[in-house]
């Protein structure tokens, strides 16, 4: 059963509905710890004086803000929870906005809200339904672990989801930071009309559940590989950087591929063509054939076990 990270009270107009901040999400990222090698050796960090190299407690630590040339200001931790903003654990929104107007850059973590009794299920739900009918989203402010975030609070599949927003401030400009960014008049219209044939080809409806973290998965594999004793297979090298003057046949030669791929999936046939096909379209093959294990196959691996999986019919073979 998740546990509460925050609590306090959501308000819009006259309406105050105690609630709830749950993680939405949880990370499965493999951690490793840290050996020195040819050793079991565990690497340690400890908190140091710099100066006589001996451990300091963190009751001991205060924060510093540097001023330039070896001048800091010291804040005790105590003086930045009484400057705090926010001590009444409020969630007020300011305002609604269409959901569509906020760049997905501003988004950052996930959270679920819930009531914080049954007795208030009734204006939470009103709030659900009212927000999804709108489509929009209420901005607000609130203050979790001494940070002050801006929040966009939406309607969810039955329950009211809240995602911490970057101020504007967090966010760089990329024409400052970056100074490699390319005239958008540098590209042909042919070559335009090829592109946007391509990802018409590719379009397909969001199911998340098709998309899985495949590199843990590979992470997982080669740590029982090693200890099992069995030898690791390296995966493909990432492809080639496609030439300027090969771009347009690339592409044209990508929608023949998505094509033939369409083709092929229609008949249901794995045999004749999958050396012609992308890798993306052999993974997609896969996961339409049901074909367990394939986030972990490489192309090699992909192509057998769609043959294996839907082998080529006698007459076709004979074509």
């Amino acid at each position: 059963m998740a546990r509460a990270i925050w609590s306090g009270a959501l308000n819009f107009g006259l309406v105050t509905v105690p609630v709830e901040l749950y993680s939405a999400t949880e990370d499965h990222t493999i951690h490793f710890r840290q050996f020195q090698r040819g050793t079991s050796d565990r690497i340690r960090y400890r908190r140091v004086n710099e100066r006589t190299g001996e451990e300091v407690p963190y009751s001991d630590i205060v924060k510093g803000y540097e001023l330039g040339g070896d001048e800091y200001v010291l804040v005790e931790p105590d003086e930045l929870d009484e400057i705090a903003p926010g001590r009444s654990r409020s969630l007020d929104i300011d305002a609604f906005v269409d959901l569509e107007q906020i760049d997905p850059v501003y988004f950052q973590r996930t959270y679920w809200l819930a009531p914080a009794k049954e007795e208030f299920g009734r204006a939470y739900t009103l709030l659900i339904e009212a927000m999804a009918k709108t489509n929009r989203a209420g901005l607000a402010r609130f203050v979790m672990r001494g940070k002050e975030y801006l929040a966009a609070v939406r309607a969810g599949e039955d329950v009211l989801v809240l995602n911490t927003l970057h101020f504007p401030e967090d966010i760089r400009e990329p024409k400052r930071e970056l100074g490699k960014l390319p005239s958008r008049g540098d590209v042909k219209a042919k070559e335009v009309d090829m592109a946007v044939s391509l990802i018409e080809s590719m379009a397909q409806e969001w199911k998340p559940d098709d998309y899985h973290d495949t590199y843990t998965e590979r992470v997982e594999r080669l740590i029982d590989d090693k200890r099992e004793g069995r030898a690791v297979t390296a995966e493909e090298a990432a492809p080639e950087a496609t030439k300027v003057i090969d771009l347009f046949d690339a592409l044209s030669r990508s929608v023949e591929s998505r094509k033939r791929g369409t083709k092929s999936s229609r008949k249901r046939s794995r045999g004749p063509g999958l050396g012609e096909l992308s890798k993306a379209d052999l993974d997609r093959m896969a996961r339409e054939a049901g074909i367990k294990g394939r986030s972990t196959m490489n192309r090699a691996a992909l192509e057998r076990a769609l043959r294996k999986a839907s082998p080529e019919p006698a007459g076709e073979r004979a074509s």
